[in-house]
């Protein structure tokens, strides 16, 4: 039996309006939440236009000039402003009749190739039960005709599959949000013996460990641990009814074990280093759930995940900002300091689920409200950007910075117990 997917019911009318504005053909990204059960759909993205067919109003003639490239850089950007919880689960395309031979075989390129892209970037590792299998849908913009099917990702080999596609109204009107804040203090060593500092490269490294800690870690909901296999909702009263968007939030405290326990021997080593990297600071971090009986294992992968996610996400967006500021070449390690970018989030028309992004501190509203439109196709009004993380000058640092400094001997390897993030 092939798998469900439940849609936002605004989706279909997104997509039948791309059908009559686009042609001969238009792509994009969907966007939703994979369960063990069933998936959702909550938004519809079309690709981008590049800067030559923005000036042409033109589109390429043929599938074969579909530009993957463009496609999978469309999709890691959106997948930065996804929180926890949600993730590009396919991509769609819509098309006349007199392509509808070759969708299938352009859909089944994208969707390897985006997931090719997503995974490069990840710090984390899927669950042996995750599901794997992505959408692929066709749509004819003649006859509105639809066609849903599936590729497990992580098969190259992979044969189609076919896939129901259902509308459901007020889907995410009521799912379940998980927040935390994350006290961040990590410090990456620059070994005195490495020929040369790929400053990137290193904390790319830094944070693979760090995120090791961060799966390990002790999540507490409410004040309480749950047994990952009970229902989140367990002993709460539930919201009633699900026309209008409403919010159910859960507060998360996370706990961190920095030592191996009582069996295991410390040991401490000695080495010269001629830099270090610092990152510190407070960072918010959301996931949303669907809430169709959702399991606690579940609701705390997808907080893990918005931990990870967002602290990587904020020092390569600095990188990619220092690269196009000062050069990619620059060799001087003399101390730094850079602000890596607050986190804001923007509310989903008709649902409670919030996107989220980045901003540095001299980017002006109107370049936010651009980017959504840009990269998700949607008009974000000024009083709907939600900043998540004021910048405190004061003793408590509430923005988040890496620091670059200078030579020094690192000792690491001290036993430590459970402390709160």
């Amino acid at each position: 039996m092939g798998r469900t997917y439940f849609v936002e019911e605004a989706i279909g009318q997104y997509l039948s309006d791309l059908s009559t504005k686009l042609k001969p053909y238009v792509t994009g990204l969907l966007i939703g939440q994979c369960s063990s059960q069933r998936d959702y759909v909550i938004q519809a993205v079309r690709t981008p236009p590049k800067e030559e067919q923005k000036e042409d109003n033109i589109s390429p003639s043929k599938l074969a000039s579909i530009d993957e490239e463009w496609i999978t850089t469309h999709a890691s950007q959106v997948s930065r402003m996804l929180p926890g919880g949600l993730l590009v689960l396919g991509v769609f395309i819509i098309a006349t009749p007199e392509l509808s031979k070759d969708c299938q075989n352009a859909l089944r390129k994208l969707i390897f190739s985006v997931e090719k892209s997503l995974t490069k970037r990840r710090l984390w590792k899927p669950a042996e039960e995750e599901v794997s299998e992505r959408a692929a849908l066709q749509i004819c913009s003649a006859t509105r005709k639809v066609v849903c099917r599936t590729y497990d990702v992580q098969d190259p080999k992979s044969s189609p599959k076919p896939a129901d596609w259902k509308y459901q109204s007020a889907l995410s009107a009521s799912w379940l949000a998980l927040n935390c804040t994350v006290n961040v203090n990590i410090h990456i060593p620059l070994l005195a013996t490495s020929p040369n500092h790929d400053l990137e490269k290193n904390t790319k490294n830094g944070l693979n460990r760090w995120s090791k800690q961060i799966e390990d870690s002790v999540f507490l909901i409410n004040g309480q641990i749950k047994d990952d296999d009970t229902e989140l909702l367990e002993g709460q009263k539930k919201l009633r009814g699900n026309t209008q968007s409403s919010t159910q939030f859960s507060d998360v405290k996370v706990l961190t074990q920095l030592s191996q326990g009582s069996s295991h021997r410390s040991t401490a080593t000695v080495q010269v280093c001629s830099g270090s990297i610092n990152l510190k600071g407070a960072v918010k971090c959301r996931a949303y759930v669907h809430n169709n009986k959702p399991k606690v294992k579940e609701a705390i992968q997808a907080l893990k995940r918005d931990i990870i996610n967002t602290l990587s996400d904020r020092c390569e967006i600095l990188f990619e900002d220092l690269i196009i500021n000062e050069g990619p070449h620059k060799k001087s390690f003399e101390r730094e300091y850079h602000v890596l970018p607050q986190r804001l989030f923007v509310p989903v028309a008709g649902s409670s689920v919030m996107l989220s992004d980045y901003k540095f501190g001299d980017e002006a509203t109107g370049e936010i409200q651009e980017r959504f439109v840009e990269m998700l196709d949607q008009s974000v009004q000024a009083e709907d950007i939600h900043i998540a993380e004021e910048i405190n000058t004061g003793k408590y640092i509430t923005d988040f910075f890496l620091n670059i400094s200078g030579l020094y001997h690192f000792l690491y390897g001290k036993k430590k117990t459970h402390q709160q993030l």
